[in-house]
């Protein structure tokens, strides 16, 4: 499950921190630490939402449980 987080780690950061840039771009902050500070943000928040997906997409891969 591990190697499936980082792999969907790699593709959620680049979307999330993305996406905080635009953010602090369209609220018309243009400073570069502004932006750094945006984008490391985006990749710190991006850790528990590839942890998630990767737990999710691992069960599911697993099948149903036995009873």
């Amino acid at each position: 499950m591990l190697r499936l987080a980082a792999v969907l780690y790699i593709l959620v950061a680049s979307a999330v921190g993305g996406a905080a840039v635009i953010a602090v771009l369209s609220l018309d902050m243009r400073e570069g630490w502004q932006i750094a500070a945006a984008f490391v943000a985006g990749l710190v928040i991006s850790i528990p939402i590839a942890a998630v997906l990767g737990r999710k997409i691992y069960n599911a891969l697993q099948g149903p449980k036995p009873v």
